[in-house]
């Protein structure tokens, strides 16, 4: 068998902390075992645990405590994910904005404006009733084509005869 030699970790606090028996072997890492567990030592500092700056925080200690009686009384929260809640809360924002903006639209329209969308209604109302005769015409039986066309012609000469 092989002798294991005995390197002391930290030979200057070795004998205030930690064991004279305790020692690295000469196959084990360099780093020394943590000493302030187990002994009593006071000149080490020891670690304390961090705190959460958010679970500090006064919003998340309100919000936690309401939660806390909500879930007392039997007032669960609703079961919507909260990725859900804001996109909807989005879509009704976006929804009342656009309403809004169209109603200033409508009450900031000055005369000129008012008198071409009266002009633009009239020529839409215009080319409806074309098409809408134009289909009534596409519709109607031949014979009612031509008797109309018989009675358009004779109107057209009587007119000519009584002006010559």
């Amino acid at each position: 068998m092989a002798t294991m030699y005995r390197i002391p970790v930290f030979p200057h606090l070795q004998d205030r902390c930690v064991d004279p028996g305790l020692s690295l072997s000469r196959g084990r890492s360099v780093m020394a075992e943590p000493d302030y567990l187990e002994g009593d030592c006071e000149e080490l500092i020891k670690p304390k645990k961090l705190l959460n700056p958010v679970k500090g925080s006064r919003n998340h200690q309100d919000l936690h405590r309401e939660l806390m009686m909500n879930q007392k009384r039997g007032l669960a929260p609703q079961n919507k994910p909260e990725l859900q809640k804001v996109l909807e809360k989005r879509k009704r924002e976006q929804v009342l904005k656009a309403q809004r903006e169209e109603q200033e639209a409508h009450t900031k329209r000055s005369d000129l404006e008012i008198e071409l969308m009266k002009r633009q209604q009239k020529l839409e109302q215009l080319e409806l009733d074309q098409q809408k005769d134009e289909e009534e015409q596409e519709n109607t039986p031949e014979f009612v084509k031509m008797k109309s066309n018989l009675r358009r012609t004779k109107q057209e000469a009587d007119g000519e005869e009584r002006t010559t």
